[in-house]
């Protein structure tokens, strides 16, 4: 896995995996939900889409699964999203990128 940034939509989004199933998605929302103790506030389940709101330090960001994209993570707010929401995907992608990696080591081991 190899951290993508883009502002292509006027905010920070965090492409977490541009080739998965849905299966990864979960396992993204689990190590979210396990080890940083979010809580997603908002489920928004479609056919090929899912969207998923969360807090994380007082930010509401995204959780965006499509199985034409992949996942990635963008705050709520969007296009109007301040700075530091901005900053706060950045700071989640980075934690996920680091601990998605120690899965995969794991995997290869075993």
């Amino acid at each position: 896995m190899s951290l993508t940034l883009r502002t292509d939509f006027g905010c920070t989004e965090a492409i977490i995996d541009d080739d998965c199933g849905l299966k990864r998605f979960y396992e993204v929302a689990n190590i979210l939900s396990d080890d940083l103790e979010i809580r997603f506030t908002q489920k928004q389940d479609d056919f090929d889409t899912l969207t998923w709101n969360f807090l994380y330090k007082s930010h509401i960001l995204t959780l965006h699964y499509n199985i034409y994209t992949g996942i990635s993570i963008y705050p709520f707010k969007f296009r109007e999203a301040p700075r530091k929401d901005n900053d706060a995907v950045v700071e989640v992608a980075n934690f996920l990128e680091n601990k998605l990696l120690v899965h995969r080591a794991r995997r290869f081991v075993s």
